[in-house]
């Protein structure tokens, strides 16, 4: 399966200009390239290479600082790769837009900053069922705590006390709103429906129990209001101690990985402003961070992948052949039911571009400018749920994120008063890949996630939007729900629980999104073992999203610092944390009941 097919050719590598030689080349300052820029330059020379810009400093950064301004990322291409999917026929051959971050802290500098770690049975299911040696539970908690500082928002004395879920001293702040403290009383109307529907009322889902309705953390740091993004917590700190040998080249693209002898040696980069070509050494090892679209991109533009595919785009400096770089990607789908509101509660008049309304927006900016503090410094996704989605599922695969508000598309808001419910299946059987679309490193690559290609899935999603639908129905919901806005009453009938399945089958194909979750692309156990080296080859590794076996059920961004972090000490053969067996909540009756 991993046939080493040859070498590029040296000397034509060796007429580039070198710049620089350090210990470790990481490729990409994104949420993993972050972490291992910080811990590895504590006692190695280490160089960052990111394509994007900087991400403060700027007279627009304040974009990527506010958590409110959340939308304004996602759609500007200056920090965004601004990537579409191919044509998806189980969705009616539409082209899904998915942005990923081109800036120092990549995505999760553009993302909806909410902190989820997934499912303890994630990571069980990695070590038993696929094999993945060291990635249970007990290996990986230490390492969300490691990675964490939660600020103890809506923790009693007794907990803040003895928690054996959320750390205390780690670089990236996180945060959550308890009752009371809330910016919109809609997210009090959420959770309380979900307990007038026969659910339970969850205080962490990132600890004991993740299922059930209560509060979503959030990596935004509590004292000041601001993002913080994988380069706020760990990027920053590092390049901003004299006592590190890092070096941080942004608006650099990287071409290819340049190898000896099957050996991963440097890169070949593109200076984007200059237009200038010349290469970066490593000593020790090279290590792609680029995200689940960018790392099996730049193995392939490299020579490893699947040779017949790669030769059909010109590149014949056949390194590696292995059929699975770029296949097995997954990703979560969402559709949003949206319901107008009654009373004017939700965030209409800040968050649409209108006239009438325009002091209001203004003011909540100032407040935020002035002091962090306000509707400004909170991402709008305060509440949520996970629950199961029939009876014989051991642990939740439905998400629900909420928002007071309506968003028209992906971007714009609705100007008028209402709320949303995004709703997404965790645990999808679609299969997708990232392939070539030419040799070229400036074309992006075909991003084909195969949404809705399985009996399975399109049964789930169905499932989970009748049941969606269902809490809005309870009478928390009473006072504030008015008119259905989608799906509207030409694609659904009037009554979800009664409407047919073709109706909303119809639906979600017309209508939903990707929740930007791409993955597994690089996964252990078929591209890279269970420390991120490549097999097959020598100093080369990858650490990001993509080397998951299976994704994890909820955002993805937590999971990928984690084994950043993880990872960061395999590289460096530190002694590794003890495991730590914490206790974690499976409903009794899950094999006979819903809930």
């Amino acid at each position: 399966m991993y046939k080493l097919e040859g070498q590029h050719n040296v000397k034509k590598d060796m007429q580039k200009r070198l710049i620089k030689t350090v210990d470790y080349l990481v490729v990409g300052a994104g949420s993993a390239g972050c972490v291992l820029a910080n811990r590895l330059s504590k006692s190695h020379s280490v160089c960052v290479i990111e394509a994007g810009k900087k991400d403060i400093n700027r007279l627009d950064s304040w974009t990527l600082q506010m958590p409110a301004a959340l939308t304004y990322s996602v759609a500007d291409a200056r920090y965004n790769w601004d990537y579409h999917t191919n044509s998806q026929p189980g969705l009616n051959n539409r082209l899904l837009h998915q942005p990923r971050g081109k800036v120092l802290g990549g995505s999760s500098s553009i993302n909806a900053m909410v902190y989820v770690r997934g499912h303890p049975e994630d990571y069980e299911r990695w070590e038993k069922e696929q094999g993945v040696k060291g990635w249970g539970y007990k290996n990986v908690l230490p390492y969300f705590k490691k990675a964490q500082t939660f600020d103890g928002r809506g923790e009693s004395d007794e907990e803040k006390k003895d928690n054996k879920y959320r750390g205390r001293d780690g670089p990236l702040q996180v945060t959550s709103y308890a009752r009371g403290t809330r910016t919109n009383e809609l997210f009090d109307a959420l959770e309380q429906s979900g307990l007038d529907a026969g659910y339970k009322y969850t205080h962490d889902t990132n600890g004991y129990n993740q299922e059930g309705f209560g509060p979503f953390d959030m990596t935004i740091d509590k004292k000041s209001g601001v993002r913080c993004s994988a380069a706020t917590a760990y990027l920053h700190p590092a390049m901003n101690d004299p006592k590190r040998d890092l070096e941080v080249k942004t608006s650099t693209l990287c071409r290819r990985v340049i190898f000896e002898q099957g050996r991963a040696v440097g890169i070949e980069c593109e200076d984007t402003t200059t237009g200038e070509v010349f290469e970066m050494r490593a000593k020790k090892e090279v290590i792609l961070s680029l995200g689940a679209v960018g790392s099996p991109h730049l193995l392939m533009l490299s020579g490893v992948g699947d040779q017949k595919e790669l030769q059909k785009h010109g590149i014949h400096h056949n390194v590696l052949h292995n059929p699975h770089v770029g296949a097995n990607l997954q990703d979560h789908l969402e559709v949003y039911l949206q319901y107008l509101s009654k009373l004017p509660v939700s965030l209409y008049p800040v968050a649409a571009w209108t006239i009438r309304h325009l002091h209001k927006r203004v003011a909540v900016g100032a407040q935020w400018f002035l002091n962090g503090s306000g509707i400004g410094a909170s991402n709008q996704f305060e509440t949520g749920a996970f629950f199961r989605s029939d009876a014989g599922i051991k642990h939740p695969d439905v998400q629900i994120h909420f928002i007071p508000g309506c968003v028209v598309g992906q971007l714009d808001f609705l100007p008028q008063h209402g709320f949303q419910l995004h709703v997404g299946t965790l645990r999808p059987t679609s299969r997708g890949s990232i392939t070539l679309a030419s040799s070229n490193p400036k074309i992006a690559p075909i991003i084909d996630p195969q949404f809705l290609t399985t009996e399975k899935d399109i049964r789930d999603m169905r499932n989970a939007v009748r049941l969606s639908d269902e809490l809005v129905q309870q009478p928390a919901f009473a006072k504030y729900k008015s008119d259905r806005f989608a799906p509207s009453h030409k694609q659904v009938s009037s009554d979800i629980a009664r409407a047919s399945d073709e109706e909303i089958d119809s639906w979600v194909r017309s209508s939903s999104h990707s929740a930007y979750h791409l993955s597994c692309t690089c996964a252990m156990g078929k591209v890279v073992n269970e420390e991120g080296l490549v097999t097959g080859l020598q100093g080369l590794r990858v650490v990001d999203a993509s080397i998951m076996p299976s994704m994890t059920s909820g955002n993805l961004n937590a999971p990928t610092i984690m084994l950043a972090e993880k990872i960061a000490d395999a590289i460096q053969g530190v002694q590794l944390p003890p495991q730590e067996n914490a206790p974690y909540y499976v409903d009794e009756q899950w094999e006979t009941k819903q809930r």
